[in-house]
């Protein structure tokens, strides 16, 4: 593998005092033969394990910390001198990270396994998960500091934009083929996810998993989490202010759409909409999703797109995309071979 920290810094040139520092990691296969389709995952952005310094500079760093204890303690010299061998530190023995929910490789191994790269796109560098923040990330940046006023971005959107811009990126990348660019996130990523598909027609296919309300879930539907759970808590910065008001004064049925609307702003790109069990993951209402994938069929009819275009799969885990993932990529691969066809046909 291939990987590289990206980070990016928007335009602050109308408000220097607010610092955004875009973080991503690109992954790519090392021995592909020519440019690979590419999934941007929401989440946390570390390098793939291991990552160790060489053997050369860990006898640099030894040298170092040795003439630092001598130093410290002249008579350490002995010890040294009796234990030429020793060494304060040495490379880490490469241990396998631990298997997926399936007992699977690791699911970012099964992409570069099967001719993908991937980019950790660390969404808290676009704007911080928390209504402290709306100052400050990039909606802070855009309103120089000030309150959001009601139709301003909350945290999806602008994680949203984040994503596009990585795609502005890739654009520009030999090694990754921008047609196949594919966006992925569990959970509130999920629903960041969604509106990247939902705003950015140039990603070619979504994986979104256990979203919930505000994600792809009805919010008129009467089951799980509700629109007042995001609107009355901690969550209300991921929305625009103007949908908080929907919690109150105004209700749900006041909703002028739902997230079959949102999903079908997506069409005719294929969506993989993903929950876990009852159980486990009752709270995101799985059959919700169920429902809502359904009602958007009607657009992908209209653009002469199959129904198959946009598919629900619940696995018998809990809150997690983990054991989606095969199908995930069955799917990825049957819509990028051409035997799916998800694009609008000309009448």
């Amino acid at each position: 593998m291939i990987a590289k920290e990206v980070i990016g810094h928007p335009d602050d040139s109308g408000c220097t005092d607010i610092d955004v520092n875009i973080r991503m990691i690109v992954v790519t296969p090392a021995n592909a033969k020519g440019p690979v389709p590419l999934l941007i995952m929401f989440g946390p952005a570390a390098f793939p394990s291991p990552n160790q310094p060489s053997e050369e500079e860990f006898a640099r760093i030894n040298r170092a910390m040795k003439e630092l204890l001598l130093e410290k303690d002249p008579s350490l010299k002995q010890v040294f001198e009796q234990h030429p061998a020793f060494q304060l530190s040495s490379r880490t023995p490469f241990q396998l990270p631990p298997r997926n929910e399936d007992g699977d490789p690791p699911n970012t191994w099964e992409l570069v396994a099967d001719g993908w790269g991937f980019a950790l796109l660390d969404p808290t560098t676009v704007q911080a998960d928390n209504g402290a923040g709306l100052t400050r990330g990039i909606i802070g940046l855009t309103n120089h500091g000030q309150p959001r006023k009601p139709e301003d971005w909350g945290a999806l959107r602008a994680w949203a934009w984040g994503a596009s811009k990585a795609l502005d990126l890739f654009l520009t990348e030999p090694r990754i083929d921008a047609k196949r660019v594919a966006v992925e996130g569990l959970s509130r990523y999920g629903k960041a996810a969604l509106v990247t598909m939902a705003f950015d027609q140039r990603f070619s296919l979504g994986f979104i998993g256990s979203s919930g309300a505000g994600g792809a879930k009805p919010l008129r539907r009467d089951f799980g989490e509700r629109l007042e759970n995001l609107t009355a808590s901690g969550e209300y910065h991921w929305f625009a202010p103007a949908f908080l008001r929907y919690g109150g004064p105004k209700t749900v049925n006041d909703l002028p759409f739902d997230a079959h609307s949102v999903i079908a702003l997506a069409a005719p790109r294929p969506l993989f909409i993903g929950a876990g069990n009852l159980e486990q993951d009752g709270w995101v209402d799985p059959k919700g999703s169920a429902i809502a994938a359904q009602e958007a069929l009607p657009v992908y009819r209209v653009l002469g797109a199959p129904e198959d275009c946009v598919v629900f799969r619940q696995h018998e885990g809990g809150h997690t995309n983990g054991p989606n993932w095969p199908a995930f990529l069955d799917f990825a691969e049957k819509v990028w071979s051409g035997r799916l066809q998800c694009s609008a046909r000309q009448k």
